[in-house]
């Protein structure tokens, strides 16, 4: 009979944690959590010093039930969910649903799912932390405090199945203000100038940008001021005026970190925040490798942490001086300063870099196969040494005009014998030609000028959100991809071609939000509020006073916005539009991919057809109205109500106006109207709307 009892989160563990126990001891999985609120009630006790209620998850009364039988054999219960602070809690809410006081529990951490690293754990078992769990519990707590008291709000003001939420509406406004950005950006027109030289004794012109006038640089903003400098230039005398050779490097990247591999992975791999996680969780807890059995092959996945452990530190350099040679074996790139880290465990990495990824493709998927490579090579590169550059650059002067070339090329590939982290790692290999030295006379061929406009902000991705919050110090590696995956599935934001964009339902419940619950939604706020839960893992800040600080401003506000919200349901408003099948005046109502018309006699009659806001505007290819309209994922756009016969559709809101350079529709960006024509660049000041007064 077993002695010892391990009670690891995930039934995929069990298994392979048994093997490497051996006869006497006993793995069972807790499934994950095994208490929380209760979903019909509140579940804080405000008059009572603010103490949780927990009741047991439905569905996990026979997993206890099981639990319970193993621990009455056990002689020691070894407590072994994730390392970080959600497992430091559900250890203890096991502690208390199978009343393990007062018998021999331990707990005990392990950063890979490994022999080594699992066995080195039960030398190293001690008490539960309260600190952790008590910062888990402060958070769990404002999050059911937000969430329960603001949600209901939304279901009266706008429509059932909505919800806030501590993070996520953070986020949501976060891609609303860049939203905004964008629709009220200006472009600007700008120009460059490059110039092609003739070197003496060489077939190939150099290529030179337009820098400015000697040491003063110059931007060309119109194609009036590129045709004065083409003709300053037109009988100039050309001569290199300086040439300086260097050296740069470029250091390797840091290891992985939640943030970093879900970024990377989004742009590298193209996947999800939500499946990166997913296949990590899977190496993870461990795949069955031929000839290993089940082992697992990653360390763990959430971690804001850059540390790595002295002794895959020394592996690594092992495997590079052997594989690569000894002057490709660097110390690692170190993390300077910057937002504070909880540094519970290690960088995300193999867990044995001997196991590389070809070895071992045919016991993985392809998408597991390609997220360990990527691990993998990134690992490895981050304990290489920096590549090395011999870089070129070359002044050219000529009736008071200054052009430059810079070139740089590989002398050191260093960590990029293994991993190239963008495209400019590739490209960036390019010599110029060895006669070029300072007063080498040069031969002007040709320009070539080009007109340009200034860009936008870019819209989010999944990636760059992740960045951003990470940034802000708003939310925690755990929290990433679940508050994505929350705010798509409410519909208050869509993804295309990668680019996340506000649905109206998202900026109906942003704006709520920003009336409403400021603070909430503040990014200062949560960013301090994660502070202060730090704060309650380090011992220094009391959870219980977090909490009793939050909720009576959070109620107030909640009291005052149901006073005052009460006009800003969405839906059932009057449209003119008449019911074909019972004659009364249909409603607008408003679903998840935004509003629709509705026939107010709803059940007896079920009709419903598109909902189209007219803008006032006519078609400018049949003359008929120009509408409101969405894309199948929720983006807006104005097209004709003509449609599918006219295809006219744009992006931003179009005028009445036409531009009086080439004919084509102004659109409205901010104060400013744009011409839709792409190249033209007309734009002009909105005229003052009549205020009545003559």
């Amino acid at each position: 009979m077993a002695k010892y009892l391990v009670i690891v989160e995930s039934p995929a563990k069990v298994k392979t944690i048994k093997k490497f126990l051996g006869a006497n001891y006993e793995v069972a999985a807790s499934n994950g959590h095994v208490r929380d609120f209760p979903k019909s009630q509140f579940g804080i006790d405000v008059e009572h010093d603010y103490e949780p209620k927990y009741i047991t998850i439905r569905g996990k009364g026979d997993i206890l039930a099981n639990l319970r039988k193993e621990v009455k054999k056990a002689e020691k219960i070894y407590l072994a969910t994730d390392p970080d602070r959600e497992g430091e809690a559900i250890s203890w809410h096991l502690m208390e649903a199978l009343k393990l006081s007062g018998k021999k529990v331990y707990r005990i951490t392990f950063n890979e799912i490994t022999k080594t690293a699992v066995k080195e754990s039960l030398k190293h078992a001690r008490e539960i932390d309260m600190n952790l769990v008590d910062a888990q519990q402060a958070r769990r707590m404002l999050d059911r405090m937000v969430g329960y008291r603001i949600s209901p709000l939304l279901w009266a003001k706008v429509k059932r199945g909505l919800s806030a939420g501590r993070v996520q509406s953070v986020a949501l406004r976060i891609i609303c203000d860049r939203e905004e950005e964008i629709n009220a950006f200006i472009p600007e027109e700008y120009w460059t100038l490059d110039a092609a030289f003739q070197i003496p004794g060489e077939r190939k012109p150099l290529i030179a940008k337009y820098y400015g006038e000697q040491d003063t640089k110059r931007i060309l903003k119109t194609e009036a001021e590129v045709e004065a400098v083409k003709k300053d230039c037109e009988k100039a005398e050309f001569q290199v005026s300086d040439v300086k050779k260097g050296e740069r490097i470029k250091k390797a990247p840091l290891p992985f970190t939640t943030s970093t591999l879900q970024q990377e992975a989004s742009k590298v791999l193209n996947f999800s925040t939500q499946k990166t996680m997913r296949l990590a969780q899977q190496l993870y807890e461990g795949v069955d490798i031929k000839g290993n059995g089940t082992v697992g092959i990653i360390t763990y996945l959430r971690t804001d942490s850059t540390r790595v452990s002295e002794e895959a530190e020394n592996m690594a350099r092992s495997y590079i001086t052997e594989k690569y040679g000894e002057q490709y074996a660097g110390e690692g790139t170190v993390k300077k300063g910057g937002q504070k880290i909880q540094d519970a465990h290690e960088a995300i990495r193999p867990t044995d870099v001997a196991r590389t990824p070809l070895e071992i493709k045919e016991s993985l998927s392809r998408d597991q196969f390609r997220l360990y490579q990527l691990i993998w090579k990134h690992f490895m590169a981050s304990r290489m040494t920096p590549a090395k550059y011999e870089t070129t650059s070359v002044k050219i002067d000529g009736n008071g005009h200054r052009f430059t070339v810079a070139a740089s090329k590989v002398i050191f590939d260093g960590f990029m014998s293994v991993y190239t982290m963008d495209d400019e790692d590739k490209a960036e290999n390019r010599t110029l030609a060895k006669s070029i030295d300072k007063d080498t006379k040069l031969s002007l061929k040709e320009f070539d000028g080009e007109q340009h406009f200034t860009q936008p902000p870019a819209h989010y991705t999944e990636a760059s959100l992740v960045r951003t919050l990470e940034e802000l110090g708003i939310g925690r590696p755990s929290t990433y991809a679940p508050t994505i995956t929350t705010i798509l599935a409410r519909h208050y934001v869509i993804k295309e071609n990668k680019n996340l964009y506000v649905t109206e339902l998202g900026e109906v419940v942003n704006k709520m939000m920003k009336e409403a619950f400021p603070t909430i939604v503040d990014v200062n706020f949560t960013a301090n509020m994660e502070a202060l839960l730090d704060g309650v893992s380090e011992g220094t800040v009391d959870w219980k006073t977090i909490v009793s600080n939050f909720y009576p401003d959070l109620e107030e506000a909640v009291q005052n916005a149901e006073k005052e919200l009460e006009e800003v349901k969405v839906g059932d408003e009057e449209s003119d539009e008449v019911c074909e099948l019972c004659g009364r005046r249909m409603v607008i109502k408003y679903g998840p991919h935004g509003r629709f018309l509705a026939c107010p006699g709803f059940p007896e009659c079920r009709n419903t057809k598109p909902y189209y806001e007219k803008i006032g505007v006519a078609c400018p290819k049949c003359g008929k109205d120009i509408v409101l309209k969405k894309t199948q994922k929720g983006r807006k756009y104005y097209g004709c109500i003509g449609n599918p016969e006219c295809d006219f559709m744009v992006w931003q809101r179009p005028s009445n106006e036409k531009c009086p350079v080439c004919g084509s529709i102004l659109l409205e960006k901010g104060n400013k109207l744009v011409c839709s024509k792409e190249g033209c660049g007309f734009v002009k000041e909105k005229e003052k709307e009549e205020n009545g007064q003559g």
